[in-house]
């Protein structure tokens, strides 16, 4: 796998750079080409923590996860661990529900165990009257409700909107055309 390793704030050393190899080079097992598949690491500092965001770039899809931890070394096992967990977890649902181009990138035969193969089902859905409003107005509709997004047709663009809360405790908006 290629790695691509930046950071904020400090210089990636000879020894950082080397450990997130091997780290990384666990989740080769699970990918038909390895060498073919980019990750792109970012490394930051946030007070006395140390926090690792990955993100590799598949054909059909992303794989992301961030972790934080006073060690570097550790937020690196942690996030590797939290990245092997996504594809045994989602090892059913990528067989049976996405084409297969999609899952060209993986290699599905390795052993699961049960918990980890427990199928997800949708056990709620809700149907919604979407109402114009402004971006202020869904967010105070969104903490009202109690929900962690909101979703709404925006009066300046006329677009539908997803208002999320982020985990810096500020919101987003994705803008669906």
């Amino acid at each position: 796998m290629e790695l691509n390793i930046r950071s904020e704030k400090y210089d990636i050393t000879d020894a950082i750079r080397e450990y997130a190899e091997k780290k990384m080079a666990k989740l080769d097992k699970y990918l038909e080409n390895p060498s073919e598949v980019r990750a792109n690491i970012l490394v930051k500092s946030k007070g006395h923590d140390q926090k690792v965001e990955v993100t590799i770039a598949l054909k059909k899809m992303f794989l992301r996860a961030e972790e934080s931890n006073k060690d570097l070394y550790a937020a690196f096992d942690l996030v590797v661990d939290k990245l092997e967990r996504q594809i045994r977890k989602n090892k059913t649902r990528l067989r049976k529900n996405i084409g297969k181009d999609s899952i060209k990138n993986f290699n599905l035969d390795f052993d699961t165990t049960k918990d980890e193969e427990k199928e997800t089902v949708i056990v709620r859905r809700k149907n919604i009257e979407m109402k114009p409003m402004n971006e202020d107005e869904a967010i105070l509709q969104m903490e009202l409700l109690g929900h962690s997004f909101f979703i709404f047709k925006n009066t300046k663009s006329d677009l539908v909107n997803v208002l999320y809360k982020r985990e810096d405790g500020n919101y987003g908006i994705i803008e669906i055309n």
